[in-house]
Protein backbone atom coordinates (compact mmCIF):
# COMPACT_ATOMS: atom_id res chain seq x y z
CA UNK A 1 0.00 0.00 0.00
CA UNK A 2 1.28 3.22 -1.44
CA UNK A 3 1.31 6.22 1.16
CA UNK A 4 -0.18 9.86 -0.49
CA UNK A 5 2.73 11.61 0.78
CA UNK A 6 5.72 9.50 -0.74
CA UNK A 7 4.06 10.05 -4.24
CA UNK A 8 3.39 13.13 -6.75
CA UNK A 9 -0.78 11.76 -6.95
CA UNK A 10 -1.58 13.73 -4.37
CA UNK A 11 0.37 17.17 -4.55
CA UNK A 12 -2.01 19.92 -6.23
CA UNK A 13 -0.75 20.74 -9.65
CA UNK A 14 -0.56 24.40 -8.92
CA UNK A 15 1.58 26.64 -6.53
CA UNK A 16 0.37 26.11 -3.26
CA UNK A 17 1.05 28.83 0.02
CA UNK A 18 3.61 26.14 1.14
CA UNK A 19 5.90 26.14 -1.41
CA UNK A 20 6.33 29.59 -1.42
CA UNK A 21 9.88 30.84 -0.12
CA UNK A 22 9.60 31.48 3.57
CA UNK A 23 6.66 29.60 4.14
CA UNK A 24 8.65 26.13 4.91
CA UNK A 25 6.85 23.45 6.93
CA UNK A 26 9.00 22.28 9.85
CA UNK A 27 9.82 18.24 10.64
CA UNK A 28 7.10 16.93 12.18
CA UNK A 29 4.63 19.70 11.51
CA UNK A 30 0.92 18.83 10.39
CA UNK A 31 0.71 18.53 6.67
CA UNK A 32 -1.69 21.67 4.54
CA UNK A 33 -4.76 21.45 4.33
CA UNK A 34 -4.37 20.72 0.56
CA UNK A 35 -2.58 18.30 1.36
CA UNK A 36 -4.86 15.91 3.53
CA UNK A 37 -6.96 14.39 1.13
CA UNK A 38 -10.71 13.45 2.55
CA UNK A 39 -10.72 15.96 5.39
CA UNK A 40 -13.13 18.77 5.26
CA UNK A 41 -12.54 20.43 8.25
CA UNK A 42 -11.63 24.35 6.82
CA UNK A 43 -8.11 25.37 7.28
CA UNK A 44 -7.13 27.89 9.27
CA UNK A 45 -7.78 30.66 6.78
CA UNK A 46 -11.27 29.57 5.97
CA UNK A 47 -12.50 30.01 9.52
CA UNK A 48 -14.36 33.52 10.15
CA UNK A 49 -13.83 34.06 13.94
CA UNK A 50 -17.16 34.81 16.04
CA UNK A 51 -17.83 37.94 17.61
CA UNK A 52 -20.22 38.91 20.07
CA UNK A 53 -23.19 40.79 19.33
CA UNK A 54 -22.76 44.43 21.52
CA UNK A 55 -24.07 44.80 24.24
CA UNK A 56 -27.41 46.82 24.54
CA UNK A 57 -26.78 50.37 26.49
CA UNK A 58 -29.17 53.30 27.57
CA UNK A 59 -32.44 53.43 26.60
CA UNK A 60 -32.00 50.14 24.22
CA UNK A 61 -32.01 47.75 27.22
CA UNK A 62 -35.55 49.53 28.57
CA UNK A 63 -38.62 47.66 27.18
CA UNK A 64 -41.35 49.89 25.71
CA UNK A 65 -44.43 50.15 27.13
CA UNK A 66 -47.02 48.56 25.13
CA UNK A 67 -50.17 50.59 23.98
CA UNK A 68 -53.10 50.05 25.45
CA UNK A 69 -57.06 49.74 24.27
CA UNK A 70 -57.94 53.00 26.80
CA UNK A 71 -54.85 54.99 24.99
CA UNK A 72 -55.93 53.94 21.38
CA UNK A 73 -59.58 55.35 22.34
CA UNK A 74 -58.05 58.29 23.55
CA UNK A 75 -55.88 59.12 20.53
CA UNK A 76 -59.47 58.09 18.84
CA UNK A 77 -61.17 60.73 20.67
CA UNK A 78 -58.70 63.76 20.19
CA UNK A 79 -58.50 62.88 16.06
CA UNK A 80 -62.35 63.00 16.62
CA UNK A 81 -62.55 66.43 18.37
CA UNK A 82 -60.02 67.92 16.03
CA UNK A 83 -62.29 66.74 12.83
CA UNK A 84 -65.49 68.04 14.56
CA UNK A 85 -63.52 70.78 14.91
CA UNK A 86 -63.18 71.68 11.25
CA UNK A 87 -66.01 70.68 10.37
CA UNK A 88 -67.91 73.25 12.45
CA UNK A 89 -65.48 76.09 11.00
CA UNK A 90 -66.43 74.42 7.42
CA UNK A 91 -69.86 74.74 8.55
CA UNK A 92 -69.75 78.34 9.49
CA UNK A 93 -67.57 79.68 7.08
CA UNK A 94 -70.32 78.16 4.04
CA UNK A 95 -73.75 79.04 5.24
CA UNK A 96 -74.62 80.45 1.78
CA UNK A 97 -78.02 78.91 0.75
CA UNK A 98 -78.34 76.48 -1.58
CA UNK A 99 -81.05 74.78 -3.14
CA UNK A 100 -80.96 71.22 -3.18
CA UNK A 101 -83.13 68.47 -5.72
CA UNK A 102 -83.16 64.98 -4.77
CA UNK A 103 -85.62 62.36 -5.93
CA UNK A 104 -87.86 64.90 -7.18
CA UNK A 105 -87.97 67.15 -3.78
CA UNK A 106 -86.38 70.43 -3.65
CA UNK A 107 -85.37 72.45 -0.99
CA UNK A 108 -83.33 75.13 0.16
CA UNK A 109 -80.40 74.42 3.43
CA UNK A 110 -76.94 76.18 3.77
CA UNK A 111 -74.21 74.40 1.56
CA UNK A 112 -71.88 72.95 4.23
CA UNK A 113 -75.01 71.37 5.48
CA UNK A 114 -75.86 69.43 2.14
CA UNK A 115 -72.54 68.37 1.59
CA UNK A 116 -72.32 67.21 5.78
CA UNK A 117 -75.05 65.31 4.46
CA UNK A 118 -73.66 64.14 0.69
CA UNK A 119 -70.64 62.66 3.12
CA UNK A 120 -72.80 61.10 5.90
CA UNK A 121 -74.84 59.27 2.76
CA UNK A 122 -71.45 58.26 1.21
CA UNK A 123 -70.20 57.09 4.51
CA UNK A 124 -72.91 54.62 4.99
CA UNK A 125 -72.68 53.63 1.76
CA UNK A 126 -69.38 52.22 2.19
CA UNK A 127 -70.43 51.12 6.10
CA UNK A 128 -73.29 49.15 4.06
CA UNK A 129 -70.99 47.25 1.62
CA UNK A 130 -68.12 47.24 3.74
CA UNK A 131 -70.40 45.06 6.24
CA UNK A 132 -72.04 43.22 3.60
CA UNK A 133 -68.43 41.49 2.53
CA UNK A 134 -67.50 41.01 6.30
CA UNK A 135 -70.56 39.00 6.95
CA UNK A 136 -70.21 37.29 3.44
CA UNK A 137 -66.79 36.40 4.64
CA UNK A 138 -67.95 34.61 8.30
CA UNK A 139 -70.21 32.37 6.60
CA UNK A 140 -67.33 31.13 4.26
CA UNK A 141 -64.99 30.88 7.27
CA UNK A 142 -67.64 28.80 9.16
CA UNK A 143 -68.17 26.79 5.68
CA UNK A 144 -64.54 25.44 6.08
Amino acid sequence: MTHARGDAAGHPTGPTNHDLPGNEVPEGALEPAELRAGDVRPGAEEVTPVRPAPARTGAATRKRARPTRISGTWVAVIAGLVVLVVLLVFILQNLDPATVHFFGAEGSLPLAIAMLFSAIGGAVLVALIGGARILQLRKQARRR
